[in-house]
């Protein structure tokens, strides 16, 4: 079984260079971080919510791992989630090229549509297009990684042919995750994806979609889950079921206090290692 993180990395927090080493060092596979490019002044959750202070002062992730990336030598290195409608889709080729190529082949695009609207709409997307948005880009994203020449005409994603290297190490191309619960993700994932990443997935669930996602002729799909570290009972069912990886949620804390929250989780994990 394989366990991986999720964090908010800032400019308060554990660095990611030593979160990196620390994560490899304790038996984790995987690190996910999120992304926000920035918060819109009195921005709250859809259910009125204020939000957690990690939101507006999270890290680029794509320059936090590669400081992860340049302190571990085996540790995956995964977006948790990019909000991938919001970026420019060459640059964000480009960007996952050159870790890639950095670290040796050890990177995860995992991706979602995000749900800050106006977070989308200071980038210039319409909310009401973000799915149609994404799909069209997941698509132009591997044809970019894969081709010499690339070309793409859609609605929301138009270039002409193109060159750009370096192309990744991992071929065909960095696995891709989409993030989310809904219908729509679930049926990306059979479309574009090489795993799926919900924050939401009852145990018993992942045979059901296992079996909907071979009957889509897509077998070996990673099945991503978050669970409670806290919960034992439900890591024995994530692990009884077959998910591919139990990946736990790290609070944001300094390095003292992050460092102690990763020794008591590694102690879960060992559970389950031989």
């Amino acid at each position: 079984m394989r366990f991986g993180i999720s964090t908010f990395v800032t400019d308060e927090s554990i660095r990611p260079d030593v979160l990196g080493r620390a994560l490899e060092d304790r038996g984790f596979d995987a690190v996910f971080l999120a992304e926000h490019s920035h918060i819109p002044v009195g921005t709250r959750y859809p259910d009125g919510r204020e939000l957690e202070r990690v939101y507006y002062r999270t890290l680029d992730p794509f320059v936090a791992l590669t400081a992860a990336a340049a302190t571990t030598e085996r540790l995956l290195l995964g977006t948790g989630i990019a909000l991938l409608p919001q970026r420019d889709v060459i640059h964000t080729a480009k960007e996952v090229a050159s870790l890639d190529l950095l670290s040796g082949g050890r990177v995860i695009l995992a991706v979602g549509a995000g749900w800050n609207r106006e977070e989308m709409r200071n980038h210039g997307v319409d909310p009401g297009t973000r799915g149609r948005r994404m799909d069209e880009q997941l698509a132009a994203l591997k044809l970019i990684w894969t081709q010499e020449e690339a070309e793409f005409h859609g609605e929301h994603v138009d270039f002409s042919p193109l060159t750009m290297w370096p192309k990744p190490v991992q071929k065909p191309h960095p696995p891709l995750y989409v993030g989310g619960n809904s219908k729509a993700a679930l049926a990306r994932v059979a479309a574009h994806g090489d795993g799926w990443f919900p924050t939401e997935l009852a145990p018993d669930e992942i045979g059901r979609v296992r079996e909907w996602l071979a009957e889509r002729g897509r077998t070996g799909v990673v099945i991503n889950v978050v669970a409670d570290p806290d919960d034992p009972s439900s890591v024995d069912a994530y692990v009884a079921a077959g998910a591919d990886r139990v990946t736990f949620h790290l609070t944001t804390l300094p390095e003292s206090d992050g460092l102690r929250r990763l020794d008591a989780l590694a102690d879960v994990i060992a559970r389950y290692q031989d």
